[in-house]
C-alpha cells in the first residue's frame, strides 16, 4: 500500500492576496525563504505570472504619474 506524503496532497490554489504580497515581496527583494518553498511548491505557475505581469505594470505607471507630476 502507498503511503501519503506531503507530495501527494493536493495543495489548495493560492489566494489573491497570497499572490499580491509574493510579488510585492520579490519585488522589492524581501521574500523569505518560507514562502519562497511554498510558492515554488505549487502545481502551477500561470497565476505567479499573471500577477507578475499586473503588478510591474502598476508599478510602471506609477513611476510615469510620479515623474509627469514632478516635471
Amino acid at each position: 500500500m502507498k503511503e501519503n506524503t506531503n507530495k501527494d496532497l493536493k495543495k489548495p490554489s493560492p489566494s489573491t492576496l497570497h499572490l499580491l504580497k509574493t510579488a510585492a515581496a520579490a519585488a522589492f527583494g524581501v521574500q523569505s525563504k518560507e514562502n519562497l518553498e511554498e510558492d515554488f511548491s505549487q502545481k502551477s505557475v500561470i497565476p505567479y505570472i499573471i500577477i507578475g505581469i499586473v503588478f510591474t505594470g502598476l508599478f510602471v505607471l506609477s513611476l510615469i504619474a510620479l515623474v509627469s507630476v514632478i516635471i
